[in-house]
């Protein structure tokens, strides 16, 4: 590390102003920023200090996110292997020849299914981040500014809420609508009202409905005809036919979907690896368990109701809250989209009212919606626009408390 802080202290005179390279010096900064802290501190007792800058923020998040970026990657190589174990050998596929050639074979072992899952998980993942990052550093560029860490997250966040057989094209431009849309035209971090990663993720839907679509089957290869690898996800089967399908709360069936051994978006299965990212998030004071609680409030509140009311024409009415939070984006999106600190509502008791909106309509699309099961990333991008009027009503109501305190007090 002191020879790459030598080496960049070299180049940094031909970057700054003035310097050959100025209009590169965003391309620079960002190389700095990402291997060592800023050099440039607050000095005297004028300013508040804080040991948690957006860096350290970002870290943090990502800390959070790996036990479930691991486990992307391993059910991700299961769920091929139990498909090639079912007789559809994608033999076709450049991930099974590569991982054939490595010499592993195609059992359920840890290492094996790990090493054949990455092989979908870190191509998506490198095609966004380098697409984002190179986004990022254009419009820096542009501007004057200095590049910050506000894709870092994003960058994980996004591959993590695909199918692993997306194409890799589709995965660029999708970074790039999020990027330029969902964040860049409003300023930059910090100034987006809505979350970039899930606007990616509802442009792709929109635009390519047949790769990503929530009711379409989530597979490790192009499987056809395959029982139990074709056909609707588990979030699908539970709402178009009713739970019964998948075996009663409390079941094995209910277990493996809470564990994340199943059929899904690459990074959404494991409601478990979730809820430790939540604990350390909270821990860490990052992500509000405020929104959280709001969220989880919202879904068991309108489930209950939904089940009570009932329908005999749609099973999905009587699917229970055990199986609407393990099933889908719900656990991924709950604590890391919902909580996003840029798009999400600031005051405490806004996020509580923001939340709770959002576990109100996610259950609202899965359930009034039979053509769109999955609803965690309508809701939070409706609740995004609606989070500064929440914000202002919360703080308007506190000002009209403090008036009247103060004329009381007089």
């Amino acid at each position: 590390m002191r020879l790459l802080r030598t080496l960049l202290d070299r180049l940094e005179p031909h970057f700054d102003r003035g310097g050959k390279l100025e209009l590169f010096y965003p391309l620079y900064e960002s190389a700095d920023t990402l291997f060592f802290t800023p050099g440039k501190v607050n000095r005297g007792t004028v300013h508040v200090r804080d040991g948690l800058d957006l860096k350290r923020m970002m870290i943090a998040v990502v800390i959070a996110l790996m036990p479930v970026v691991f486990m992307a990657m391993y059910n991700t190589g299961l769920q091929a292997h139990r498909a090639i174990a079912a007789g559809a050998t994608p033999l076709d596929r450049w991930q099974t020849r590569l991982f054939t050639a490595l010499g592993f074979d195609f059992s359920t072992d840890l290492v094996a299914c790990f090493v054949h899952g990455a092989l979908y998980f870190i191509p998506v993942f490198a095609v966004g981040f380098a697409v984002g990052i190179g986004i990022e550093i254009a419009t820096a560029m542009i501007r004057g500014h200095e590049v910050n860490e506000g894709f870092f997250v994003t960058g994980f966040l996004l591959p993590l809420t695909l199918p692993p057989t997306i194409p890799l094209w589709q995965v660029a431009t999708g970074v790039a609508f999020g990027v330029i849309v969902g964040k860049e035209v409003f300023g930059g971090t910090g100034m987006n009202f809505l979350n970039p990663a899930l606007t990616a993720r509802a442009f792709l839907f929109f635009a390519y409905p047949a790769e990503i679509s929530g009711d379409s089957p989530w597979i490790a290869a192009d499987f056809v005809g395959v029982d139990g690898f074709t056909g609707a996800t588990w979030l699908a089967r539970a709402m178009g036919d009713g739970p019964e399908t998948l075996g009663a709360v409390g079941s094995a069936a209910w277990w493996q979907a809470f564990i994340g051994l199943i059929p899904g978006s690459m990074g959404e299965t494991s409601t478990l690896l979730c809820l430790v990212g939540a604990v350390i998030l909270i821990a860490t004071g990052i992500g509000s368990w405020r929104t959280m609680a709001g969220v989880t409030l919202g879904t068991a509140a309108t489930v209950t109701l939904l089940n009570a009311v009932g329908s005999a024409s749609s099973p999905a009415f009587g699917v229970p809250f055990g199986w609407h939070v393990v099933l889908g984006g719900w656990a991924f999106g709950t604590v890391f989209m919902a909580t996003d600190p840029v798009s999400s509502a600031f005051t405490d008791k806004g996020r509580w009212v923001y939340g709770f909106g959002i576990g109100v309509m996610v259950v609202l699309v899965r359930v009034v919606n039979p053509a769109y099961p999955e609803g965690m990333m309508l809701a939070i991008l409706f609740m995004n626009m609606f989070a500064p009027f929440i914000d202002h009503f919360v703080v308007q109501a506190n000002i009209k408390r403090r008036v009247a305190r103060h004329a009381q007090a007089q």
